[in-house]
């Protein structure tokens, strides 16, 4: 008998004395395996990116300096290839194919009341601009009456005399009008931190030299102010619905009359109907005017006065459009709330890029001031939102009592374990009995919220966030977390995590995770200071920005940051 006669001769015996032995056990067994094989097959799921694009998230320079880490920049914008400072503006009857221009606000506002400009099921649509009142009144404006408001406004300060306007309102669709009436009519805008004591406010208002203020009643220490500060000339009242009786054009005794007083409402009700309802022409329109913020640090010390140009807004704006990647992009389907002050610029340039993207906008003057992120979305449905590094610690807190219990506990470490393995947990049995029974309501509507945009403000003492409990937020939102590190001098971020990392990391150090790599309107370096020495294998040292969006082109942010292992920026 042959070698292959003896081996089927064997196979067939091994076969058939297993077929002996088989009982109701080994029929259980083969089931429980057979169907442990099939579940894993049919669920698996690839991961959202490709591990090798978290491995490796920005690019450092072939060289560096003496002193210095080598340059990092975003991959989206490598080196050899200028960062990115416009907007590609393209021109009525400009060739598809030319590079369009860097653009400023103007440019912003006209893209928004123009609607959808590409080629597709959403060309011509325009996005919608709300108020919240209270918790169910939500006030639609027309673009078309907000763009004769602008004009209107813009035309009333410039023709009394104005020319550097503080804007010192909390976040509202006067705060945006009154912005862009300064661009549209060559005025320099100036915005306050909102409920501010009343010597911060004389303070910033001397230190800008501004000579015009738009305000609202009761926030606005008006008899204080001009008797300490007499460069003060003009001032625009924005009066609620149930103040428009009362006469706001008196000028209290003492003053000599100096300061001349109105309010938005006359200003706009006492114009013709045909006034105001088009936009200064696009040709020969006069150069961008710069825009004043003021960075607030620490509780107790001075605000830092920053002008920024227009274009290094426009390149904040553009940036923070390029850190959601293309098939996620803010757009016409989405509903954007900046639930942080607009006097962050982060929070302005994401406000601002979501009026380009034609999303729609939604302004509640209460929601920067919200405990958690559910009070904030209060009476709207929004996908995106702003929030504040407090509110979503709130958030985290509160919500991480519901999950006390067994089951809680046990669905929670599966959708953090498919975190982990880079899957967002967007559909399926568990996730949908996880949102239902565990997740809390935010907005009108749940379950539409998708992304959630927070930062770390240099100086000021806000509260750091790990990545744990990032992740965690990711969960309890159902939206993609993002953090991202600002400063006083650069407008938008510095650096920003991707839409697709969600890791988790054990060893972070003062439990704050990173900040992602560089966005792509800067370029980031760190030079040796104190104990931290830069080297061929350690990056690490003071945090240098330079770029198209940073005041001055190039700033120190005056604290230690180092470069991880991925490529990413976190505090040292």
């Amino acid at each position: 008998m042959g070698f292959f006669d003896n081996l089927l001769l064997s196979i067939d015996e091994g076969i058939t004395g297993l077929f002996a032995q088989w009982n109701v056990y080994t029929s259980i067994i083969f089931t429980l395996f057979a169907g442990i094989i099939t579940w894993q097959i049919s669920t698996r799921q690839e991961p959202d990116t490709h591990p090798f694009l978290l491995a490796r998230q920005a690019q450092g320079s072939p060289v560096r300096q003496p002193g210095e880490s080598p340059v990092y920049r975003s991959q989206a914008a490598p080196h050899g290839m200028p960062l990115n400072a416009g907007l590609n503006v393209k021109d009525p009857g400009a060739s598809k194919w030319a590079r369009g221009r860097d653009g400023d606000l103007r440019d912003i506002w006209r893209q928004a009341i123009a609607g959808v400009q590409e080629e597709g099921p959403n060309k011509g649509t325009k996005g919608r601009i709300l108020t919240v009142e209270g918790v169910e009144h939500v006030v639609e404006h027309s673009l078309d009456d907000l763009t004769r408001q602008i004009n209107l406004i813009g035309q009333h300060i410039l023709n009394q005399g104005g020319n550097r306007v503080a804007i010192y309102l909390p976040n509202s669709v006067e705060l945006i009008a009154t912005l862009f009436a300064c661009a549209f009519y060559n005025l320099s805008p100036i915005i306050l931190p909102f409920d501010q004591p009343t010597d911060a406010i004389i303070s910033m208002l001397r230190r800008s030299a501004a000579d015009t203020v738009v305000t609202a009643p009761g926030s606005f220490p008006f008899d204080v102010v001009v008797k300490s500060y007499p460069s003060l000339r003009q001032l625009v009242w924005v009066v609620d619905e149930g103040s428009k009786h009362m006469d706001w054009n008196e000028v209290p005794q003492g003053t000599g009359g100096s300061v001349n007083v109105s309010t938005w409402q006359d200003i706009i009700g006492e114009a013709p109907i045909t006034a105001g309802k088009d936009l200064p022409p696009l040709e020969n329109q006069s150069e961008a005017v710069d825009v004043t913020i003021f960075w607030q640090n620490k509780s107790g010390e001075t605000e830092e006065m920053v002008r920024f140009t227009a274009s290094n807004l426009t390149a904040a704006v553009a940036s923070q459009l390029f850190t959601v990647p293309t098939v996620k992009r803010i757009g016409p389907s989405d509903l954007f709330l900046p639930a942080d002050s607009l006097a962050n610029t982060h929070t302005l340039a994401l406000t601002l890029g979501a009026l380009y993207s034609n999303a729609s906008v939604a302004f509640n003057s209460a929601a920067p001031q919200a405990p958690n992120l559910t009070v904030a979305t209060t009476g709207i449905a929004p996908t995106v939102v702003v929030a504040t590094p407090a509110a979503l610690l709130k958030t985290h807190e509160e919500t991480a009592k519901t999950f006390s219990g067994t089951v809680a506990k046990d669905l929670h470490w599966l959708q953090t374990r498919s975190l982990k393995d880079g899957i967002f947990p967007e559909s399926g049995f568990l996730t949908n009995y996880y949102q239902s029974a565990f997740r809390p309501t935010f907005g009108t509507e749940p379950g539409k919220l998708r992304i959630v945009l927070v930062a770390e403000r240099i100086g000021a003492d806000t509260p750091k966030l790990s990545s744990s409990v990032l992740s965690d937020l990711r969960l309890y939102t159902g939206a993609r977390v993002m953090y991202a590190l600002t400063a006083a001098k650069v407008a938008g971020a510095v650096a920003q995590t991707g839409y697709y990392d969600y890791r988790v990391f054990d060893n972070e150090k003062k439990a704050c995770s990173h900040f992602g790599p560089p966005t792509t309107s800067v370029e980031v370096l760190l030079r040796d200071k104190d104990g931290f020495r830069n080297s061929d294998e350690l990056s690490q040292g003071e945090i240098i920005v330079t770029g198209p969006s940073v005041a001055g082109k190039r700033a120190a942010l005056g604290v230690v940051g180092y470069i991880r292992d991925d490529n990413t920026l976190a505090y040292a």
